[in-house]
């Protein structure tokens, strides 16, 4: 009988890891197993479901025609390739750094229970959370977001989920504030056509931490998802984060290192030679 770890794992490899991680996508296109997304404001995206060892060519060897599917399109301007940590991979790390990609941090794949989200505890004093829909409040979203995690803005973030907003594709941006000012934020992404939500982009800035506002919004979010149906809750989460949902019930299944490419002002298309190698 399966353990909870191992239950949750299928359920990640069986609902997750198929064409709803690229359902937002502009055009997604097929290289053997792997899914090539192309999102707004030049973003490329490589995934693909779980590979075992009993594929017909590695994740290595397909690293190379990948980039060089997206390095053709001068309108990309970064590609992520995503990692999981249970895949049969010999060889994919030292493929990817030799074809220009930079590793990211490594975060903790987190699967759970909606309801385990649920807080009892009384929202934080002077602290209103809601939901943002405007360009100017998705902005400002975006900005808190990324200094939370210490990066520089991105307008491309702004504008894209500006965009999805417009579509109402299911996303909900929720934000917190404090003190008049905007002190922490996350989405929720329902995932079309699975039991499964995700909380992403959760961060709270640095002065106003430890006051319970992270945990705010993830129950807040949680409740939202809830009502409508969904069952089970998914998070690439932080060293910050992770300890937070393993309390509240989630459990680490795994672990996914999303690795980047990104154009160089004289960075041309891989030419054929390099495609060979590739393989």
């Amino acid at each position: 009988m399966d353990t909870t770890l191992e239950r949750y794992l299928r359920l990640y490899d069986e609902q997750l890891r198929t064409e709803a991680e690229t359902s937002s996508a502009l055009s997604v296109d097929k290289l053997g197993p792997l899914r090539l997304g192309t999102f707004a404001n030049g973003r490329g995206f490589i995934t693909y479901p779980r590979f075992t060892g009993r594929e017909p060519q590695t994740l290595a060897q397909l690293a190379g025609p990948a980039l060089e599917h997206f390095a053709a399109q001068p309108q990309i301007s970064k590609v992520e390739f995503k990692t999981r940590g249970h895949d049969y991979a010999p060889g994919l790390a030292e493929r990817l750094h030799s074809l220009g990609f930079v590793a990211q941090e490594t975060e903790s794949i987190m699967i759970g229970p909606l309801q385990a989200l649920f807080s009892d505890e009384i929202s934080p004093a002077g602290v209103e959370l809601r939901r943002a829909s405007s360009a100017d409040e998705i902005e400002k979203m975006c900005r808190v977001v990324d200094r939370a995690f210490g990066e520089p803005y991105d307008p491309a973030t702004t504008q894209a989920l500006v965009s999805r907003m417009a579509r109402n594709d299911g996303m909900e941006l929720w934000v917190a504030w404090a003190d008049g000012q905007m002190a922490g934020a996350g989405r929720l992404e329902p995932v079309a056509e699975t039991e499964f939500a995700g909380l992403w982009g959760g961060g709270v800035l640095p002065e106003y931490r430890g006051r319970g506002i992270y945990r705010a919004l993830v129950d807040a979010r949680a409740r939202s998802a809830a009502a409508r149906g969904i069952r089970y809750v998914h998070s690439d989460s932080t060293e910050y984060s992770r300890p937070i949902l393993e309390r509240q019930g989630l459990v680490k299944v795994s672990s996914t290192t999303p690795y980047l490419w990104k154009r160089a002002a004289t960075r041309t298309a891989l030419s054929p030679a390099t495609s060979a190698k590739a393989g």
